[in-house]
């Protein structure tokens, strides 16, 4: 008996439960076909679990149909079908496609964007298009220093049977909000001028987050300050008051690489190298100092030193100055000096204006008629710099560049002087496919136009910084031309392996000379603890030799920032 007793109340449970977990099914028709074809193309949701959603279901239908113009629509009562079916009527009447909008105290440049008919008193728009035009129109307000700006439709009302008029009401405070200060956490030494010109963040300015949310964005392309936290803002009576939220990064950075390779003439081991050091932001000015040496297997050596100082005084303009010097074994040294004034124009763009001096002597005490000589040169120097940067990618930081520099002057050698010009164009593009696979584009060219040349005044490339495959500064021309190509691969966010393909073309008009090289290879990079590890081996030839495994070249470098 208690066995039948369980039994059936087992029974009894079961069928409650499929009673209450039962579907409930909404069927909405309108009260002709056209309505209901209109009401089956908005897609309602037919299958409810329990009778408010089906009620809330019908609620949005109704507001969806308010949106599109059908503002007269009305519903019957939800009728009871069978035990899990409930339907409703709904009646659309008549949309309006249009509304005309009265307002005031709206400036017509917000409005231009919205509609093609504007009048002094209205603009008209689609009905349609009322949710979007007011947030809009509102997030134009708030742009121009009314962060709590308000609007609203009133009084609307009908012109015709496709035509509704309304007016939008505005409540704004009296007084536009201005930036009143700026206070910065985290790194209370960052220098200030680069609020001002950097970022043209400063006091005094039209209160507009939305802007100051980009432009602090570009904090993170410096390299000795970074943000780690949203800007926020204090609202009083009187002021505004923006805090950044800032930390310094570890900027200073050590650059190296060893190459070696095979002689051609002695088929012995060569080694050459180079240290670069970069020392940035350490008085806390945002200026930065650049040492370099480089020994090479040509018996070249060069030492270079650059001071860049930002924001001189206060002001948006910066000082560059640079010495190199460079010593051909026993042959002649050429001592460059160059002074540039910068103006950032804003962070991705950069103008120079300055002065170029150089001055190179033969070292050699022959006689012989020679090409090589003592002279002197001044150019008056104008470059464009411009930057663009992919924050989230620490292998590759920049996504493209570009740098063209002119030089305009004469060269002065044993009492002549002679017009000179000097180009020189520098670009490169990383074209991202996926978050994985990359390409790389770099031409890197230069121009000296003369109407003479002198070997010890020829421009010198080849390298790892160059044309991979060939010995550093190898080659003499007074032009070239060089492309590197790589496909990138990245097995991780701190590991990547690449192909080399470089192609070049110079000419030396002392040696009569106009030659294409060639440089194929591959290589790889880690982001290790001490630094960025960068290993290449490529091999070079040109146009009319063939490929030798003994002219190749590995280049190993390594960058560490402290």
């Amino acid at each position: 008996m208690i066995k039948k007793i369980i039994i059936t109340l087992l029974f009894f449970f079961v069928l409650a439960t499929k009673l209450i977990s039962q579907n409930l099914h909404l069927t909405i028709t309108g009260s002709n076909k056209v309505e209901t074809a209109k009401i089956d193309s908005l897609t309602y949701t037919s299958s409810h679990p329990n009778f408010l959603s089906i009620k809330k279901e019908i609620d949005t239908l109704q507001k969806t149909l308010y949106k599109q113009g059908y503002i007269e629509s009305e519903h019957d009562e939800i009728s009871r079908i069978n035990d899990s079916t409930f339907s409703t009527i709904f009646n659309l009447k008549n949309k309006y496609r249009l509304i005309h909008i009265y307002y005031n105290n709206i400036e017509k440049d917000i409005l231009k964007p919205l509609s093609k008919d504007i009048t002094p008193e209205y603009f008209s728009i689609e009905f349609s298009q009322i949710e979007n035009t007011l947030n809009f129109i509102n997030q134009k307000q708030t742009e121009k220093g009314y962060p709590f700006s308000q609007l609203k439709l009133s009084d609307i009302s009908i012109v015709n049977n496709s035509t509704l008029k309304g007016t939008l009401v505005t409540s704004t405070e009296l007084k536009k909000r201005q930036l009143n200060h700026i206070i910065i956490k985290g790194y209370d030494k960052f220098p200030e001028s680069y609020l001002k010109y950097y970022l043209k963040i400063k006091p005094g300015k039209t209160f507009n987050l939305t802007d100051i949310k980009e432009k602090t964005a570009q904090l993170n392309n410096l390299r000795f300050a970074s943000e780690n936290k949203s800007p926020e803002v204090l609202f009083s009576k009187d002021s505004t008051t923006l805090y950044l939220y800032l930390e310094k990064e570890k900027s200073n950075a050590f650059d190296g690489f060893l190459g070696f390779g095979t002689s051609e003439d002695t088929n012995q081991l060569q080694f050459d190298g180079y240290l670069n050091l970069n020392l940035t932001n350490n008085l806390n000015y945002g200026e930065s100092l650049r040492l370099l040496y480089k020994s090479d297997e040509n018996e070249q050596k060069t030492f270079e030193a650059n001071i860049t100082l930002p924001y001189l005084f206060k002001t948006p303009i910066g000082l560059d100055l640079a010495l190199r010097i460079f010593k051909k074994d026993s042959s002649f040294t050429t001592v460059n000096q160059s002074a540039k004034l910068h103006y950032q124009i804003n962070p991705k763009h950069k103008i120079y204006s300055g002065l170029n001096f150089t001055e190179s002597n033969n070292l050699l005490s022959t006689n012989l008629p020679t090409t090589l000589t003592d002279y002197k040169t001044n150019f008056y120097t104008f470059a464009y710099e411009f930057n663009k940067y992919q924050i989230n990618n620490s292998l590759f930081p920049i996504n493209s560049r570009f740098y063209l520099e002119t030089n305009f002057g004469n060269r002065k050698q044993n009492e002549t002087t002679e017009k000179q010009s000097l180009f020189n164009l520098e670009a490169f593009k990383i074209l991202n496919i996926n978050l994985k696979n990359s390409l790389f584009f770099k031409i890197n060219s230069s121009l000296l136009s003369s109407d003479t040349y002198l070997e010890n005044e020829l421009m010198r490339f080849g390298g790892i910084n160059s044309i991979r495959g060939f010995e550093e500064n190898s080659i003499y021309a007074n032009l070239f031309n060089v492309i590197n190509t790589e496909y990138r691969y990245q097995l991780s966010n701190g590991i990547y392996i690449h192909s080399i393909t470089d192609f070049a073309y110079y000419e030396n008009q002392i040696t009569d000379t106009k030659e294409k090289l060639y440089g194929f290879g591959f290589g790889f990079g880690i982001l290790t603890k001490a630094g960025l590890l960068k290993l290449n081996y490529a091999n070079g030839k040109n146009e009319n030799t063939s490929f030798k495994l003994s002219n190749s070249k590995i280049h190993i470098s390594l960058t560490a920032m402290f």
